[in-house]
């Protein structure tokens, strides 16, 4: 038997050499810099667009230059210098990349914060960081500001970009763009070199960005990046994932997280590809459709959302449309599995579903920041899709692994990128333990938080990613879950919550699921029914039902569900089976703290939250009663008073405790 690998470094893997022109854009080390830069050599160039009341606006790179120039220049006569922060919130527009460079411009750093958030949180983060300045999109985050009134006195200007609804405010803070703007043009106007001196003094070694952790398990920290380490590593992934300025991509997650960060801002700037934002959430389908993006990243959540709407719609068709749905995929996906693409399911089915999609001009796609169900992952690849699976860390500056044209293998996360090395610490017998990296481009710290920031370096500068995983033959990198969620039951059964969730998520009907069994004598779960397609599929069959929690109560459809299990509980091993299940009254949300902003489930508050409940699945007991009062954001309750089924499967395992176990 050979030993398993524990050690691999991307300059063993043959990614191909950036380009000279890449190759000097990377040497400016900041945005402005690089701005400058672009607008200088393709002030003509579209840069970026967004749509507004249907029509998509371009903006050339001296458009945005133009923008991003007057704002530096207001913001630096509003105070904001270096070592400043400047915060953003709102949905996705190219004003909060303007406004994050424009703080770059200035020396200060850019903060994003989800447009989700909830006013505790933005408090916290203020109270945090003590933004001098907050660019905030519309109303709707300028009312959560102004509620926070005092609590947050670092706040000098609440910069908002849409004015619909503004006029009935007078806080002294508020301040229009365009105003801002007019501000910032005076001063360039009295002083025609000012936006000159600024870009020259940006230094790459300048924090620039604080971007928060996912906070899995409490508030999150704020991770440091300086500029040029945010530019050198958005260069090696750009090696391994090329893009130029002939690509158009569409930024539909958001702004605050890593990864966008990493596309809507860093390779707009470096490789000047083409940046669209959409009008709003719900038309983000179809504004990609009218882009027809070369490359698109979406969460593994949106991915399945995606993959469970195709399923929703086939379930509306006509009985001939459905036929050839389910020959097509089945066809393609058995090609597939022997490597081989099938011309016929591509010509009656797959073209038409890209197209449809919005994916016809495709080069590359990519998912990250969760694991992937690998039948989603199957689903999409089978499709023609050039669908990539990529592993990073917020601290690491996103992805630094990636599958490599020509070798995309759904169990793993592919390849360390160029320069960046991996290795597994304290490795069981089978190379299990955890994942440790390091290349150069890493955080600078903790904002605020040096104890935090020393804790997460190993002695000898490793990154200790907190995960397990392991490398194969080829090198790629598996990625099993959270060493701190690998959970053992009480009869030594070792079983990964999160891989057993993923294989739940890919059914049509399961928008949310989470395993028990840790210390617990058998599995359980609780899952969280997609309720748009769950209360077609009610209509459909005449079952009638008033609200979230009076469909997931259904018998009928608890028996759909547990069709769904035993699906699931039929490709796992015998003692890593589910033995019962029941569906909740309600999805879980991050207002509620049991998700993460990225949509990562929070174990620690669902254990807690629903201990009730858990105590009852294994008590033996065949329900639960449920009387609770459920707080909306917009400040209205709902109180729910229902009965949760607790359903035991026969093809599990013997769910009884043993003899010694019952003493």
């Amino acid at each position: 038997m050979n030993a398993p690998r524990l050690k691999i470094s991307g300059d063993e893997i043959g990614w191909s050499q950036a380009s000279a022109d890449l190759q000097e854009a990377a040497k400016l080390k900041t945005l402005p810099k690089l701005l400058q830069r672009n607008a200088r050599l393709f002030p003509d160039v579209i840069a970026q667009r967004e749509k507004e009341f249907g029509i998509w606006i371009s903006y050339s790179w001296a458009e945005v230059e133009g923008h991003i120039s007057r704002m530096a220049a207001a913001f630096r006569d509003l105070g904001v210098g270096q070592g400043d922060v400047v915060a953003l919130i709102g949905d996705n527009r190219p004003e909060w990349v303007w406004g994050e460079v424009a703080a770059h411009a200035c020396r200060a750093m850019s903060l994003g914060i989800y447009r989700d958030a909830l006013e505790d949180e933005i408090r916290y983060l203020a109270d945090y960081a003590k933004p001098k300045v907050i660019v905030a999109e519309d109303e709707e985050q300028v009312d959560k500001l102004l509620e926070l009134g005092d609590t947050i006195p670092s706040v000098k200007a609440i910069v908002f970009t849409d004015p619909r609804g503004m006029l009935k405010y007078d806080d002294p803070r508020l301040i229009s763009i365009e105003d801002l703007e007019e501000r910032g043009k005076a001063l360039l106007d009295a002083d025609a070199d000012l936006w000159s001196r600024m870009v020259d003094e940006t230094d790459g070694a300048d924090v620039a960005i604080l971007c928060t952790t996912s906070g899995t398990t409490s508030n999150p920290k704020l991770a440091e990046w300086t500029g040029d380490a945010f530019i050198g590593h958005a260069a090696i992934y750009l090696r391994a994932d090329p893009r130029g300025s002939e690509d158009e991509y569409v930024a539909v997650l958001p702004l605050s997280w890593v990864m966008e960060q990493m596309y809507s801002v860093a390779w707009n700037f470096l490789a000047r590809m083409k940046v669209n934002f959409p009008e709003e959430e719900e038309t983000m389908m179809a504004d990609l459709r009218e882009i027809g993006p070369t490359f698109v990243l979406l969460s593994p959540r949106a991915w399945e959302t995606v993959a469970a709407d195709i399923r929703a719609r086939i379930m509306d068709a006509r009985p001939w449309k459905r036929r050839i749905y389910h020959w097509g995929v089945k066809r393609g996906m058995a090609a597939m599995e022997n490597g081989k693409r099938s011309s016929a399911a591509e010509w009656f089915l797959f073209r038409y579903l890209r197209d449809r999609l919005g994916f016809s001009r495709l080069k590359s796609a990519a998912t990250g920041g969760a694991a992937m169900g690998p039948d989603t992952f199957r689903f999409f690849q089978a499709m023609g899709l050039p669908l990539k699976q990529l592993y990073g860390q917020t601290e690491a500056l996103g992805a630094h692994t990636v599958h490599q044209a020509g070798h995309v293998d759904y169990e793993t996360v592919g390849f360390p990128m160029p320069g960046c090395t991996l290795t597994i610490r304290d490795p069981d017998s089978e190379g299990l333990g955890e994942v440790l990296v390091s290349h150069p481009h890493m955080m600078a710290g903790y904002y605020r938080n040096p104890e935090a920031s020393k804790e997460c370096f190993s002695d000898d500068g490793w990154f200790e990613t907190g995960d397990a995983g392991y490398l194969t033959d080829k090198g790629h990198l598996i990625v099993i879950d959270r060493i701190k969620d690998l959970a053992t039951t009480s009869r030594g059964v070792r079983f990964s919550p999160q891989f057993i969730e993923n294989k739940l998520k890919f059914s049509t009907y399961v928008a949310e699921a989470v395993i028990l069994g840790k210390d617990r004598p058998y599995l359980a779960a609780m899952i969280c029914i997609r309720y748009p397609i769950l209360a077609k599929w009610a209509e459909e069959r005449r079952i009638s039902f008033t609200t979230y929690s009076d469909l997931a109560s259904r018998p009928e459809v608890y028996a759909l569900l547990r069709e769904e299990v035993e699906k699931v509980n039929a490709t796992l091993p015998a003692q890593q089976r589910i033995t019962k299940f029941l569906l909740l009254y309600k999805e879980l949300d991050a207002d509620d703290g049991e998700l993460t902003r990225t949509k990562k489930v929070r174990r620690s508050v669902i254990a807690e939250k629903y201990e009730d409940i858990i105590e009852r699945i294994y008590s033996g007991a065949d329900h639960v009663d449920i009387d609770t009062v459920i707080n909306f954001q917009d400040g209205t309750k709902q109180r729910i008073v229902t009965t949760l089924a607790i359903e035991t499967l026969d093809n599990a395992p013997d769910a009884k405790p043993t003899e010694s176990q019952a003493a």
